[in-house]
């Protein structure tokens, strides 16, 4: 075993944990392209071995999909809907309601993550304007992106890293998931209700005045938006969908695209991009071996609802402690050996999305939705773990008993 790829493998993790809790200036794109450069510097992976850990489809996939959410931005979508969502709700718990169901429901679209970057300006207006209680709304915009966004294998940067390592179906994910991500929606509205609802019982919202209307650019995004949704199901491949929809609105638009490449997240592919490398650095070094080889994966195709639960475990505290993307990366080789790895990776793609929701720090989205909140009060660490803990243990449960009655019980 080698301890230098290891010792990269875990000095990349602190810095990348240390910039989410605002202990160091280096954030976490570049502290991942801080560890893929010292594994080659170190000659842990040759250079042409660090380019070829890079998953390419993973990074267009990405790329085409916060391409299409940029167009959503531009269009003003989020403020379109603003005076909608005010109309139809008309009072404080149903507006949480709109929020919970809005946010998860779009997310499985343009990723959670984009969600709550387009969304929290507005949540933050509407809580400032109509003088709401912070802590609901926030919760509710953050929990519900990541609950909803297990439905499709667009939904969320792990999800999109399973499909394209475990070569998933998104039709057969939707058929299988989306039920799923629906009913774990109902969980997480209700679970909200219930610790919120004497706060949620105030006076009805001030309505504004003209009708909601969204403009025509916003319905040709959300057109396209659909349509590649259909080319997935269709089969389509999954990134150069996603890139095409990106490109068509391109065309369709007709507006200066200087404007889009201010509107994508380039730290995020470069967050991946170096990842790649610094986990395939990890794998040479041999501890994920040593690891499983003590603490081996149930196979999820037995037919033991046990072996489901104790490998849904594994994958929950490990998305939790080394942070769902990274995790994905280094249990990746050990699926390809179980009996029937395309179900380990259903199993993993719902447990890795739903720990997200376990605590403050366990999701991107959770992290841009408390910081676009901190002039309103923001999300405390404590605060969200009484209501991300049970929400992220109640929907995991539910997943595992769901996948295992649909794809591993005896017929």
């Amino acid at each position: 075993m080698s301890w230098l790829g290891i010792t990269i493998f875990v000095i990349t993790y602190v810095l990348i944990s240390a910039r989410r809790m605002s202990w160091l200036g280096l954030d976490r794109p570049a502290g991942a392209l801080l560890g893929a450069v010292a594994c080659v510097v170190f000659g842990v992976l040759a250079p042409q071995e660090a380019l070829r850990a890079v998953n390419g489809p993973t990074i267009l996939l990405l790329f085409g999909v916060m391409g299409m959410g940029a167009f959503l931005a531009l269009d003003g979508f989020f403020a379109d809907v603003e005076q909608a969502i005010v109309h139809f709700a008309r009072t404080p718990a149903r507006l949480l309601g709109l929020i919970v169901w809005g946010a998860g429901l779009l997310s499985a679209l343009i990723t959670n993550d984009a969600v709550c970057v387009l969304g929290a300006p507005l949540v933050v207006r509407l809580i400032e304007t109509h003088k709401l209680p912070a802590l609901p709304f926030l919760l509710a915009l953050a929990t519900a992106a990541n609950t909803g966004s297990v439905g499709t294998l667009v939904g969320n940067p792990q999800n999109m890293l399973c499909a394209v390592l475990g070569g998933l179906s998104y039709r057969e994910h939707l058929l299988w998931v989306g039920p799923l991500a629906l009913i774990c929606l109902a969980i997480n509205h209700g679970l909200l209700w219930v610790f919120f609802r004497k706060r949620l019982a105030g006076n009805p919202l001030e309505l504004p005045p003209g009708k909601p209307a969204l403009n025509r650019r916003t319905g040709l995004t959300l057109t396209t938006i659909i349509g590649t949704a259909i080319a997935y199901t269709a089969g389509a491949d999954l990134a150069w969908s996603a890139t095409a929809g990106f490109v068509a609105l391109m065309l369709l638009h007709r507006r200066d695209t200087r404007l889009l490449w201010k509107q994508i997240d380039w730290s995020l592919l470069l967050f991946f991009a170096g990842l790649f490398v610094v986990v395939e650095g990890l794998m040479r070094s041999g501890a994920p071996a040593w690891l499983f080889e003590r603490y081996p994966l149930a196979n999820a195709s037995a037919d033991r609802f046990a072996g489901w639960l104790r490998t849904a475990a594994i994958f929950l505290i490990g998305s939790n402690i080394v942070s769902n993307v990274p995790f994905i990366l280094v249990v990746r080789k050990q699926l390809a050996t179980l009996q029937s790895p395309t179900l380990a990776w259903e199993l993993l793609t719902v447990t890795s999305t739903f720990a997200g929701n376990l605590t403050l720090l366990g999701s991107v989205a959770n992290i841009i939705v408390a910081e676009s909140a901190r002039d309103i009060g923001g999300i405390g660490f404590v605060e969200y773990l009484k209501v991300g803990l049970p929400l992220a243990l109640i929907t995991t449960l539910l997943g595992v008993f769901w996948l295992f009655v649909r794809l591993a019980s005896p017929s």
